[in-house]
């Protein structure tokens, strides 16, 4: 009698912990479903995205001067100091330093905060929302374009060697088995580009100079190929957006844009 109450009293837990389980899975891919955000993978995405913003702005502010971007150690802009490992601590350095340099007291160029800043915000949404391969990939993305539009935004410059490697790794990631499909990342890297080039060169040849940059198309061409031809009219509609807002700022502070 004892060993067949047991027995029954084993098969009861293992019911109880069995349903416990596949409640804990439907309440897990609901979350998935739903979109929410798994905390882990954010604070893990904010911190390699504060990393990456580091790097990014690094590139932002010596890669237009000829300076190196993988050499040397890091210093001061104005004095030459070379920074100490709290001083390179992402976001919290600058914040610790007040913006200024320790020893010049020198003002350090607030664009590092910024892009730290926004690639950590990119990193703990593509983490949080998508834990996984597809989360990775998509921070590599959002990493990769912020680099690029502040290039374009300070410099004006859309440098080969990031957009070229941007569109490639965009059809490498469809070949890998993320979605959209790779003939759909394909597509959209032949529209993006096609169709900015088109637009490009009857600009130049209606106005007689050059309207858009040569990076331009390669740019679109590059989203094309991670978020597939699908998404491109939505991409140019908040990029005119943009470019709307940015003319009418330039409108109001009294300066004149050429078209």
């Amino acid at each position: 009698m004892a060993a067949a109450y047991a027995r029954r009293a084993g098969f009861s837990n293992a019911r109880v912990l069995l349903g416990r389980r596949q409640d804990n899975d439907a309440e897990k891919a609901d979350d998935e479903a739903s979109g929410a955000m798994n905390p882990s993978w954010a604070l893990a995405g904010f911190g390699l995205g504060a990393i990456a913003g580091s790097f990014a702005a690094t590139i932002v502010l010596r890669w237009p001067q000829a300076r190196s971007v993988a050499h040397g150690r890091s210093e001061c802009d104005h004095c030459r100091r070379t920074l100490t490992p709290v001083e390179l601590i992402p976001i919290l350095g600058f914040l610790i330093r007040r913006g200024r340099c320790a020893t010049c007291h020198a003002r350090i160029d607030p664009t590092h905060l910024v892009v730290e800043l926004l690639a950590a915000l990119i990193g703990a949404i593509a983490f949080g929302l998508a834990p996984g391969a597809a989360g990775v990939a998509g921070a590599l993305f959002g990493w990769w374009l912020l680099t690029l539009a502040a290039l374009d935004l300070f410099h004006l410059w859309l440098p080969d060697r990031l957009t070229l490697p941007l569109a490639a790794l965009g059809v490498a990631a469809g070949l890998a088995g993320l979605d959209p499909a790779p003939l759909d990342r394909i597509a959209g890297l032949a529209v993006g580009f096609g169709a900015l080039f088109v637009v490009a060169e009857g600009y130049r040849l209606l106005r007689g100079r050059i309207g858009l940059g040569g990076g331009d198309p390669k740019l679109f061409g590059a989203i094309g190929a991670w978020l597939g031809w699908q998404l491109l009219p939505f991409v140019l509609l908040i990029a005119c957006a943009g470019g709307l807002g940015y003319a009418l700022t330039m409108a109001v502070r009294g300066k004149q844009m050429c078209a």
